[in-house]
């Protein structure tokens, strides 16, 4: 890491020369970007969706899917047949969702996509899990970053976990409780842990194979 030299006494240190003392280079947040972050609806449709989703997708006194699922759809989410909404959540983006058919979602699921995630048909999504497409440029300007995160058909994942921008769930995968997906992970396998590693593959082998 770069770090700028500053002028201190010697006593600060261990009597070193003052010229030789230096500290970390710190980045100025005042300076940061929205990167390659882009609107697609207006301040007023984000103003609009902030309300619903505090009064009603994230209200646990209302215990109706329908509902969540009309709300949804009404501000541009892509939702198919037979999903179930009925615990609270969060939604950043419902014009940057996709979800198959026959998905779940469990109490306190974060679906932070500033960028598209798309899920596919048969995935659940645990209680207090947390996707996220966005992140910063951590090395430079801590500029806005944002990825697409795709979920395949029949993927587990499980309660509490962190998806991160850019990543590909491959189908039929298990995430295991408390695990943070940084990378692209294969279909089929069971993965655990932080980083998520592979654990065993989820399906017995059919015998004669």
């Amino acid at each position: 890491m770069k770090r700028d030299e500053i002028n201190a006494p010697e006593e600060w240190g261990s009597g070193a020369p003052a010229s030789s003392i230096t500290v970390p280079r710190v980045i100025d947040l005042s300076r940061a970007g929205k990167g390659n972050y882009v609107r697609r609806v207006s301040r007023l449709t984000e103003a609009l969706w902030f309300l619903v989703e505090a009064c009603v997708i994230n209200n646990k006194l209302i215990p109706l899917s329908g509902v969540r699922v009309a709300l949804l759809r009404l501000f541009g989410a892509k939702i198919g047949p037979n999903c179930r909404f009925v615990h609270p959540l969060r939604v950043k983006a419902p014009w940057n969702l996709e979800v198959g058919a026959n998905s779940w979602f469990g109490v306190d699921a974060w679906i932070y996509n500033q960028a598209p995630i798309r899920i596919g048909a048969n995935v659940c999504i645990s209680q207090g899990a947390f996707l996220t497409t966005g992140s910063h440029d951590h090395a430079t300007t801590m500029d806005l970053r944002v990825a697409p995160i795709v979920i395949e058909d029949g993927v587990w994942i499980a309660s509490k976990c962190v998806v991160q921008m850019g990543v590909t769930i491959g189908r039929s995968a298990l995430v295991t409780p408390l695990s943070v997906v940084h990378r692209s992970l294969e279909a089929e396998g069971i993965y655990g842990g932080n980083p998520a590693q592979f654990i065993k593959k989820r399906f017995p082998q059919a015998r004669g194979q």
